[in-house]
């Protein structure tokens, strides 16, 4: 049972760290994009696709974390399993994307 619960929880992580870049003006929430004018500009896309793929590695390792500290090993991965999930942290990224981007 707490394998289909670690599973539901990290599952959740994915969903917010894919869609984190979306809902700031701020890189990494932390680096303002310019300081120099009194109010921010909206942040370049380029940054946002910069702190998806940080993001993905940074939730890549906490589920690698969590699949030893669960099950004790790491499983062998190929490459075909590096390229859909990747695919699938940008497509949960979707809706982050349609609120910053689309819905103007």
């Amino acid at each position: 049972m707490g394998g289909v619960n670690t599973t539901w929880v990290l599952l959740g992580l994915i969903l917010l760290a894919a869609n984190l870049p979306w809902f700031s003006n701020k890189v990494f929430y932390v680096i303002p994009v310019n300081k120099s004018a009194n109010k921010l500009q909206a942040k370049n896309l380029g940054w946002c696709l910069l702190e998806i793929i940080v993001l993905y590695f940074v939730i890549g390792s906490v589920a690698l974390y969590t699949e030893k500290a669960t099950f004790g090993q790491i499983a062998h991965q190929d490459w075909e399993f590096y390229a859909v999930t990747s695919c699938l942290f940008i497509v949960f990224s979707f809706p982050g994307f349609v609120y910053r981007v689309l819905w103007k």
